[in-house]
């Protein structure tokens, strides 16, 4: 190639690099300290629950306070509102007035489990179980035969709460789905992958001991509601009123011999949370527009109920912002902008037959902009416009946020669905962007650090924006 054509080459096309290319000794060095605390937040984290209540722990640590409706709001001041216990909703109030909008990034904090059903406990041939409904996008063969821990609470007649807590503390013993062994499973081996295990055998396996003697029935359900009776003082009929979530019993780890990535359950989307919520944190002077961080439960169930993103909540904290200031929501909110923060599919060398090469998000890269998602012809996507993509590559090139576009594999072989078209919906400017994703919605997924650090670095960059 001549040196003009490699001169022109260069010029006008485009050149992407993996991301380690790219940065110096001192930003990875930044980029390891940011991946270690975040792995301490999903082991803190592995509920809605308690990642809101860990989100509260850092940002009152950060000098947040629990906003006051009502109260005069000046720039510089840095509020909080945790919605029922599974979503808080943040505010760093800027310089400008609200009537010229705010710089928002909004994520999820749910994550695909297993909740108990709501009358759970039963006895089959002296083995006692928890029987299970599986919340959100799952396949089911993935949650057999792994350790795992269970998390939530129990709701009394008296008005009064108990946190439950099985297998997640050291020591604890955890519980398990059963699956069928290889010898007797020739007929289970010829099902469909989806039919394999079906959603009515995805029942926890709680104890084998009997209480007192030989006579009566199910000894061993009793002994096991004893023990939950001895620790939490609760009945079977309290399991009506109960919120229990099962959940790998895992520990965020690094994965690869050289490091570069973390394993761990929950990434979706806590990877995208926590850079949203550390990003705003870490925002060393007052913004120019006040930056808003959304921490939204529900999203993996499609958005709905009270702490999810199409509820009113997040309308009720903007408003209540806006009224400190005298200034109107519907004006603030068409002034405003949001990076809808949720995680993209990772191209997968062993199942390179979904993706579409050109255009997928790749591992190294950095953070990965979607400017639709949904399924088919675009369908569940708010469509970013040409202006809001050109934005943010300005907003990212700027501060020298490493950045890649994407699609969620080839047309028509899938699609999936984030908050964007919630708060597009709210006439406000929003586009997808977050953390490619390896092995996404399994009870273990994979993401490397740089995509975690550079998401960081790009949520900070559209809050400081002007």
């Amino acid at each position: 190639m001549s040196d003009s054509n490699k001169a022109l080459k260069e010029k006008l096309l485009s050149s992407r690099k993996n991301g380690f290319d790219r940065v110096d000794a001192a930003e990875l060095e930044q980029m390891e300290a940011y991946c270690k605390e975040y792995m301490a937040f999903l082991d803190a984290g592995k509920t809605e629950r308690l990642c809101a209540a860990e989100t509260v722990r850092l940002a009152e640590q950060a000098g947040y306070k629990p906003l006051v409706r009502g109260q005069a709001l000046k720039a510089g001041d840095k509020v909080y509102v945790c919605n029922r216990g599974k979503s808080v909703l943040l505010a760093h109030i800027g310089s400008k007035p609200m009537s010229e909008g705010a710089q928002i990034a909004a994520a999820h904090i749910d994550s695909p489990r297993l909740d108990l059903k709501p009358n759970p406990l039963y006895e089959d041939n002296e083995l006692a179980y928890f029987k299970t409904h599986y919340y959100g996008g799952i396949r089911k063969y993935q949650w057999v035969t792994i350790p795992m821990e269970l998390h939530g609470v129990v709701a009394l007649t008296d008005g009064t709460t108990v946190t439950v807590n099985i297998g997640g503390d050291e020591g604890d013993p955890k519980l398990v789905i059963t699956d069928l062994l290889p010898h007797l499973g020739q007929e289970q081996s010829k099902k469909p992958l989806a039919e394999g295990i079906v959603g009515e055998q995805l029942n926890l396996l709680l104890g084998s001991k009997p209480i007192g003697d030989d006579e009566g029935s199910d000894r061993v359900k009793l002994a096991v509601m004893q023990l939950l009776n001895e620790k939490y003082g609760i009945t079977e009929d309290d399991f009506t009123s109960a919120e229990l979530e099962a959940v790998p019993a895992v520990k965020a780890t690094e994965i690869g011999l050289d490091r570069s990535m973390i394993g761990s359950y929950g990434h979706d989307d806590r990877v995208c949370g926590y850079a949203a919520l550390k990003a705003l944190l870490d925002l060393d002077k007052t913004p120019a527009k006040t930056a808003v961080c959304v921490l939204a439960d529900k999203e993996e169930i499609g958005s709905d109920g009270v702490t999810g993103m199409q509820s009113a909540a997040f309308d009720t904290f903007m408003e209540d912002l806006c009224e400190a200031q005298g200034a109107a929501l519907r004006v603030c909110l068409e002034n405003s902008f949001c990076l809808s923060a949720d995680v993209t599919a990772a191209y997968d060398p062993n199942f390179g037959e979904v993706f579409e090469k050109k255009n997928a998000a790749y591992l190294n890269y950095g953070i990965g902009l979607c400017k639709y998602t949904g399924a088919r012809g675009k369908s569940g996507a708010s469509d970013a416009s040409a202006e809001t993509v050109g934005y943010v590559r300005g907003i990212f090139d700027r501060a020298k946020v490493i950045w890649q576009i994407a699609e969620l594999g080839k047309v028509d072989a899938g699609g999936g669905g984030t908050v964007a078209m919630y708060m597009a919906n709210r006439n406000i400017t929003t586009l997808d962007a977050g953390v490619p994703v390896l092995a996404m919605h399994a009870p273990f997924e994979v993401v490397s650090k740089l995509d975690c650090y550079e998401t960081y670095k790009g949520m900070k960059a559209v809050y400081e924006a002007e």
